[in-house]
């Protein structure tokens, strides 16, 4: 026979959790020996064991104390029940861990792998972080706004970013990031691009340069990103609409305000819309 400081010992809990589950019921309390001790026998070393066991499952003690009354049957399949449900706390707290790793992952944690491989090519290609910046801060509302489009989008990148003529649009954007508004690569910049664009627009129509779909509430939320982190983004805006193209997210054409036959030749057509996105 054991003491109740000897069963709460072999069971794994203390002598106050024992009492606690006397006074809930769970657990019949013996009589008192000739020495004035409660002597437990074998019996309630395993019953003790199993309200421990299903207590530190989460099952709440009104539920643990019908089950140590079930019969066998029925106390395999709430078992059983547990064990499904210990198994989806598990693969939660698993998506949680994962979660929480990524707080340390940078790119990751709001965007799909692909984005995040592709932005890590451009860094590697050598584009200024402030405009590898801004492509993230647009896909990160652009992902979660249409996710089933990415790997679209993202295979016309790849295309892209393939072509050396299209990287040097973006190395050149770089290094205007610091002139002032009257610098003239600004100008050539926007030479360039109004003519590639409208090669692309001629070639595949207008409808293929802006194809996202984007909401104009959004593509409002995503130029003012842009032009945020690169001022000079405006102003080469600026330049576009007066080369007959409007828009940085969202890209329409309109009426040239200056001689359309001043644009000289350039980087190759961008697959999609927007200068700052796909």
């Amino acid at each position: 026979m054991l003491t109740i400081g000897e069963l709460a010992s072999y069971a794994g809990v203390t002598v106050r959790a024992v009492r606690h589950y006397h006074a809930k019921g769970l657990l019949p309390e013996p009589e008192r020996d000739h020495s004035g001790y409660r002597r437990y026998g074998a019996d309630a070393v395993v019953d003790l064991i199993r309200i421990r066991i299903l207590a530190e499952a989460g099952v709440p003690l009104a539920r643990v104390r019908d089950l140590l009354g079930a019969d066998e049957e029925e106390f395999a399949t709430a078992v059983a029940d547990i064990d499904k449900r210990l198994r989806a706390e598990i693969r939660e707290r698993q998506r949680h861990r994962e979660r929480v790793a990524r707080l340390t992952s940078g790119d990751s944690l709001a965007l799909p792998p692909e984005v995040v491989e592709f932005l890590d090519r451009l860094r590697a290609l050598g584009v200024d972080e402030r405009i590898v910046q801004v492509e993230r801060d647009g896909w990160i509302p652009l992902a979660a706004h249409a996710p089933e489009r990415v790997p679209e989008w993202m295979a016309r990148k790849r295309e892209q970013i393939a072509d050396p003529r299209f990287i040097a649009f973006y190395l050149t954007l770089g290094q205007a990031l610091d002139r002032t508004d009257d610098d003239p690569r600004l100008v050539e910049l926007a030479d360039q691009l109004a003519a590639y664009l409208t090669q692309m627009a001629e070639e595949r129509g207008e409808d293929y340069i802006d194809d996202a779909d984007i909401a104009p509430p959004l593509a409002k939320v995503m130029d003012t990103l842009a032009f945020d982190t690169m001022p000079s983004a405006r102003r080469l805006n600026e330049l576009l609409k007066q080369r007959g193209w409007t828009g940085w997210t969202k890209l329409e054409r309109v009426a040239a305000t200056r001689d359309r036959g001043q644009a000289a030749s350039g980087p190759p057509r961008i697959s999609g819309g927007g200068l700052g996105r796909r």
